[in-house]
C-alpha cells in the first residue's frame, strides 16, 4: 500500500505531461495558419511545403518554446513565494514582482533599449534587477522586528508596489511617441511579444541553470513549508535558505515576464492545482506544477488567438480564469 502511495504522484504526473502533449498539439494546429495534426510529422521531418515549414518552425515552436519556459518558470517562482511565505495566496505578479521588472524594462526600453546590441538577451537582466530591487524593498516593509515575515502584511505590502509601479509605468509611457507606448501597452497586456528563437535562447538558461536547483532543495522548502521554529530545530540556516530561494523565485519570474509581458495568476494557479494532484512534498507537486504552469500559459495564448474576429492577450485571459480562483482563495483563507 505505502508504495501504490509512492506511485501514484509519478503516474499523476506523467499523465499531466500527456495532456501538455495535447495542448501543444492543439496550439501548434489552432487557428487559420495553423498547421493540420496529420502534417505535423512530415513538416518536421522536412518533407512539408515552405509555407508549412515557415509557420511551424518560425512562428509557431519558438511561441511555443517561449510559452513552456515562461510557464515553467512563473509556476516554480509561485511554488516557491508560497513556501517561504507559507501564504496560498503569494505570487510573483500579485506581489508586485512582475510589476518591478516591467518598470524596469520600460525605462530601459524607453531610454537605450533601441541601441544596444543583445537586446533580447539583456532583457532578462534588466527585468532581475528591477524585480530584486522591488522584492527586496516589499521584504524589507513586510518584516516585523522580532516576529519576522508577516505574510499577510507581504501580500498587501505587494499589491501596494504593483499599484504604484504600474502607475509610474504609465506615467513614463505618458510623455512617449506612439510607437514605444504601444510596446509597454502591449508589455501591460501580455501579449507575449517575445515569441521569437532569440527570446526562446534568452530565457533558457535562467529555466535550466535555476529549475533543477531548485528540485535539488525540494527537502528544504519542505522544511520551509514547516513553522520557522521548526526549521530550526531541524538544523536549516533559515536566512541563507530564504534569501537564496526567494532571489531564485524573483530571477525566475523576472526572466519570465520580460519575454512574455505582464501575466498574472499562472504562478498562483499551478502549485494549487498540483498540491490537489500530487500532494504536498515539493518532489512530488514542483514537476506537476511545472507541467500545469505550461499548459495554462499555451492554454490561454491559443484561446485568445483562437477567437473569431479578435485577438486577446494571454495575460487577459489568464487574468479572466485567475481572477475568480484568487477570490475564491480570499474567500477561503479568510
Amino acid at each position: 500500500m505505502h508504495e501504490s502511495k509512492q506511485r501514484r504522484p509519478l503516474r499523476r504526473t506523467l499523465i499531466l505531461a500527456g495532456l501538455l502533449a495535447v495542448v501543444l498539439i492543439a496550439a501548434l494546429s489552432a487557428g487559420a495558419s495553423g498547421v493540420t495534426v496529420n502534417r505535423l510529422i512530415p513538416v518536421l521531418t522536412g518533407n512539408g511545403t515552405f509555407k508549412e515549414s515557415f509557420i511551424l518552425l518560425e512562428i509557431r515552436l519558438p511561441r511555443l518554446t517561449v510559452l513552456v519556459l515562461a510557464g515553467v518558470a512563473l509556476a516554480v517562482s509561485g511554488s516557491i513565494l508560497q513556501t517561504v511565505t507559507r501564504n496560498d495566496l503569494a505570487d510573483p505578479g500579485i506581489i508586485g514582482i512582475h510589476s518591478g521588472a516591467g518598470f524596469a524594462i520600460t525605462v530601459f526600453y524607453l531610454f537605450a533599449g533601441g541601441n544596444i546590441p543583445y537586446y533580447a538577451y539583456l532583457l532578462p537582466a534588466v527585468g532581475f534587477a528591477g524585480a530584486i530591487v522591488t522584492a527586496g524593498l516589499i521584504y524589507l516593509f513586510s518584516t516585523e522586528k522580532g516576529r519576522g515575515l508577516r505574510p499577510m502584511r507581504l501580500l498587501l505590502v505587494g499589491i501596494g508596489f504593483a499599484s504604484a509601479l504600474s502607475g509610474g509605468m504609465m506615467l513614463l509611457i505618458s510623455g512617449a511617441e506612439r510607437q514605444e507606448a504601444a510596446f509597454v501597452a502591449e508589455w501591460l497586456a501580455g501579449s507575449v511579444w517575445g515569441a521569437d528563437w532569440p527570446f526562446a535562447l534568452a530565457l533558457l538558461p535562467w529555466v535550466i541553470l535555476l529549475v533543477p536547483f531548485v528540485l535539488y532543495r525540494s527537502n528544504t522548502l519542505n522544511i520551509l513549508a514547516l513553522s520557522e521554529p521548526s526549521a530550526i530545530g531541524l538544523g536549516l540556516k533559515l536566512s541563507r535558505s530564504l534569501m537564496i530561494l526567494i532571489a531564485i523565485a524573483v530571477a525566475l519570474a523576472a526572466a519570465a515576464v520580460s519575454v512574455i509581458g505582464y501575466i498574472a495568476f499562472i504562478g498562483l494557479m499551478a502549485p494549487h492545482i498540483a498540491r490537489a494532484i500530487a500532494g504536498p512534498r515539493h518532489q512530488h507537486y514542483l514537476p506537476a506544477a511545472m507541467l500545469i504552469g505550461a499548459g495554462l500559459l499555451i492554454a490561454a495564448d491559443t484561446i485568445g488567438h483562437s477567437l473569431p474576429d479578435f485577438t486577446v492577450p494571454a495575460g487577459i485571459i489568464a487574468a479572466l480564469i485567475g481572477a475568480p480562483y484568487f477570490l475564491y482563495l480570499m474567500k477561503r483563507s479568510g
